[in-house]
């Protein structure tokens, strides 16, 4: 593990908040889990059918004895549970609708997470993104002010530490949603111990080039300052303006961030999409994430081809933003 999760890692451990592992049959996240638990970073909950993830684990050669199992359809406090569900769906859901969807392990691991009795939870190694962030985006909800969510990588190489979003989620995000991701992101990045400074990206810089794409650009810098006077946040830039400080110097003189940004915004999915995959592989930067943000109470997605230690990883991230959340509220 490197220097970047042994930090995170330790500072988890003074919390060690209770992680939802819906994929409970999975034996990568089994292994994961029981390695948390070993480990004594965060409390891991799994979920599914007592005896099938007994036997997994059984045939696996794994300890799951420090390990918190729970099966929906054998839980204690279920009617309370599909209760509480009927009432945050608002008239879309009947009890008896309610019942049946709190049998699939992403809803009731979600429900978990909503009714406090876990802190964040990590899902995908066996389910499609949608299966994942569907009842999140249900039952959790994004925070006031933010409509949508979006997905960032935290992007490490050696002691340099850097996250580009939206690079996940949110295709042609207009000047409001820039705005939310800048603030969301800055966020998120304060969660890997960076202090963030905000790059708006563009083809232009500071007016150099006028266009509908610039201008967009321009507003999002605009509203995100005005939301959040607290942060560093200035736009727009070309990549080169935001991080070089010689030519930050040419382009930009006047700016807070002097060629030192460390947090980027891309205007686009397609751009923010292409930015990190360049990054990770021509700069040979690790890619962490997609790291969902912008929702309530913290849920993340594992790629379907994720090992182990990747589940470990996100397990931690997620506690981590659960912990930062709380230290906000």
């Amino acid at each position: 593990m490197n220097e970047l999760f042994t930090q995170i890692s330790e500072q988890v451990k003074r919390h060690q908040p209770t992680i939802v592992l819906p994929e409970g049959t999975d034996e990568r996240i089994l292994e994961a889990a029981v390695k948390l638990a070993k480990d004594q970073v965060v409390k891991p909950i799994l979920i599914g059918k007592k005896t099938e993830i007994t036997q997994k684990a059984y045939e696996l050669e794994l300890d799951l004895s420090e390990v918190e199992v729970l099966d929906p359809h054998a839980y204690y406090d279920l009617d309370a549970m599909v209760q509480a569900f009927v009432e945050r769906r608002k008239g879309k859901e009947t009890e008896e609708s309610a019942r049946e969807k709190l049998m699939d392990v992403n809803y009731f691991g979600t429900m978990l997470v909503y009714m406090h009795k876990a802190d964040g939870l990590v899902s995908g190694a066996a389910h499609s993104t949608g299966d994942t962030v569907r009842p999140a985006l249900q039952i959790i909800k994004t925070q006031p002010g933010i409509k949508k969510t979006s997905g960032v990588f935290v992007m490490v190489k050696d002691d340099k530490k850097f996250v580009f979003g939206d690079c996940a989620i949110n295709i042609a995000p207009n000047s409001e949603e820039l705005a939310e991701i800048a603030i969301a992101t800055a966020e998120t990045a304060k969660v890997f111990n960076i202090d963030p400074k905000v790059a708006m990206l563009s083809f232009s810089t500071k007016g150099s080039a006028s266009s509908i794409e610039t201008q967009k650009v321009s507003e999002a810098t605009k509203l995100a300052q005005k939301a959040r006077p607290d942060l560093v946040i200035d736009g727009e830039f070309q990549f080169d303006a935001a991080f070089v400080p010689a030519v930050a110097q040419k382009k930009a003189p006047d700016s807070p961030l002097q060629g030192q940004a460390n947090v980027f915004i891309f205007p686009s999915l397609e751009s923010g999409n292409l930015g990190y995959k360049i990054a990770q592989r021509l700069g040979g930067y690790d890619a962490i994430g997609p790291i969902l943000q912008g929702l309530n109470q913290p849920v993340n997605d594992l790629s379907r081809g994720c090992n182990a230690a990747d589940v470990y990883k996100l397990s931690l991230i997620t506690a981590m933003q659960s912990i930062n959340q709380k230290v906000a509220h």
